[in-house]
């Protein structure tokens, strides 16, 4: 018996398939999407999901199709130092055919959740790049609303450069703000931590209770801002000043 395919003989497969070609490094899935026609790729990443104060960071960016030397040890950001994301922060700015950095702040976190924020980040730093991309390539889910069609590609800071361009801007962007923070709402130490649950964060918080740039909806702010308050000594009408409440 021979075996029958529903595809008609002759006709591509619509959408196209990228074909994956090893050689071609983080280009790769950029690469062969431009090669179906399915370009320009934008690439999505986010900062600061993870971190219990400051803003989700989401950035959007579309490289050229070009390989710049400059842009060659383009990789996730984590795997970078900060000296080389700074100096790759203007390069990737500078090279990219567009990019948009987009702040969901903490309240709004708070409002509608994180994953949520997180999904909506995307769609606005897509829709803030000033061109519509033929394919968006997220990092690790899938983002529903999006003007183009969309791969979610796991570990993709470290897959496409594109994601890894983003991953860049939204984690220096975020970086910045956050020393900025610190200046501003000092005793926390959001310069060194960038709003995540470290020990120093968690004694700082223990001891001054949450500020308003931190997420009350995460567990450890919330437990923190209890404690203060039931440690705080309640005062009674003999403790008031005012002749009227005696």
């Amino acid at each position: 018996m021979t075996g029958t395919s529903s595809r008609v003989r002759g006709r591509p497969p619509w959408p196209p398939r990228p074909v994956i070609r090893r050689s071609s490094g983080l280009r790769t899935m950029e690469s062969a999407l431009d090669r179906n026609g399915l370009g320009p790729v934008a690439g999505v990443d986010e900062a600061g999901r993870g971190a219990c104060a400051g803003p989700l960071t989401v950035a959007a960016c579309v490289l050229g199709p070009k390989p710049y030397a400059s842009l060659a040890d383009l990789d996730d950001s984590k795997k970078l130092t900060e000296r080389r994301r700074e100096e790759l922060f203007p390069k990737i700015k500078r090279w990219a055919r567009a990019w948009c950095v987009v702040f969901i702040e903490a309240e709004e976190v708070d409002r509608i959740g994180v994953h949520v924020a997180n999904i909506e980040g995307m769609r606005r730093a897509v829709a803030g790049l000033g061109m519509t991309p033929g394919y968006v390539l997220t990092d690790g889910f899938r983002v529903p609303g999006l003007p183009a069609p969309s791969l979610p590609v796991i570990g993709g800071d470290a897959t496409a450069a594109c994601i890894a361009a983003a991953s860049v801007l939204a984690k220096v962007s975020r970086d910045r703000v956050m020393v900025e923070m610190d200046g501003r709402i000092p005793g926390y130490g959001f310069a060194v931590h960038k709003g995540y649950s470290t020990k120093a964060h968690a004694a700082a918080l223990a001891e001054l209770g949450p500020c308003e740039e931190h997420r009350m909806s995460y567990a450890n702010v919330s437990a923190a801002g209890s404690r203060l308050r039931e440690s705080a000594p309640s005062l009674g009408r003999m403790d008031c000043d005012e002749p009227s409440a005696r």
